[in-house]
């Protein structure tokens, strides 16, 4: 791998490597995905990553009711122990709508307990935009005293909505901050905060650079973040494809290295369910993409009229 593979993450101490394994689709959850994931397929595909340049794994609490980080923990044990060097990041999850200091607790054990970590290094609130601002105080201050007490590493912020999330900043403490679905070829509604976080000092990590999909397969793929893209998005997706394809390179690839060649981004999650994308980020990371296709890729960015958070500048 080239020099820059490896990166410091923030201030933290941690050393990541560039691109971080998603472990969300691993859960099995075809009705988010459209397609399942068998509990050996996923512990086939983790004990890929052990063994591959990745250096890291993102899961959640409540990614699959827990299923991700169960299986992920089973590929640990297979594996007999995590490599040297290797971080798993969870996240907190609310339940049943409770997002108390308690809940918190209980979801860094259940975490534990699952993963069959003592050591989680970097533990996320997650999604907090979902509940009331002024109900989450509480688990905010939590998640930071279980860093106090040495019982979670470093903590991190991760979730969607900017305008929301820097809210959370404001109250101070945060590490990491992981934002998805808003800084892609298709769409910079990140980039105020982004900015921000470096500003504080705060790691950026950037999660879904393939929209959930439509940059990655762009002839079968109409939603970005979830919903239906405008018809402007979907006009820009396909320029953008064509524009690489006269260059010899696959749009993923280029939709990849927006992010992991922005030197404020100190990592990117790509969601990873098959053992060859593991090979084929590695590649994508390595090939050469010529600056006259970025600099046009750049010129099709959708107008921000068209972004997920169109007011954000």
């Amino acid at each position: 791998m080239t020099n820059n593979w490896l990166r410091p993450l923030g201030s933290t101490g941690l050393t990541v490597s560039a691109v971080c394994a998603g472990g969300s689709g691993i859960a099995g959850m075809p009705a988010v995905f459209g397609y399942d994931v068998t509990s050996q397929e996923a512990v086939d595909l983790v004990l890929r990553v052990f063994d591959s340049p990745l250096s890291w794994i993102d899961t959640s609490n409540g990614y699959g009711d827990g299923t991700s980080e169960t299986r992920i923990g089973q590929a640990i044990r297979e594996y007999g122990g995590l490599p040297d060097g290797f971080l798993v990041a969870t996240k907190v999850d609310a339940k049943d709508g409770d997002y108390s200091g308690a809940r918190v607790r209980a979801s860094v054990a259940e975490s534990k307990e699952r993963l069959g970590l003592d050591d989680l290094p970097l533990v996320y609130l997650h999604d907090p935009e979902a509940h009331d601002f002024e109900t989450m105080r509480d688990a905010v201050d939590t998640l930071m005293q279980l860093r106090a007490d040495g019982e979670i590493g470093h903590v991190g912020l991760a979730g969607g909505d900017t305008r929301e999330l820097t809210r959370y900043l404001d109250l101070g403490g945060f590490e990491v901050l992981l934002v998805h679905n808003r800084w892609s070829l298709a769409d910079h509604s990140a980039g105020g905060i982004f900015q921000r976080a470096r500003t504080d000092g705060i790691a950026v990590v950037n999660a879904a650079v393939y929209g959930g999909g439509i940059l990655a397969n762009p002839a079968g793929a109409t939603k970005y973040a979830y919903r239906e893209a405008p018809a402007a998005v979907l006009e820009a997706v396909t320029a953008m494809d064509e524009a690489c394809r006269e260059c010899g390179v696959d749009l993923a690839t280029a939709a990849l290295r927006h992010s992991v060649d922005d030197p404020g981004i100190a990592g990117t999650v790509v969601g990873i369910t098959k053992p060859t994308r593991v090979d084929a980020l590695a590649e994508a990371f390595a090939a050469d993409l010529p600056d006259e296709l970025l600099n046009r890729l750049g010129s099709l960015l959708p107008d921000k009229r068209y972004w997920v958070e169109k007011e954000t500048t």
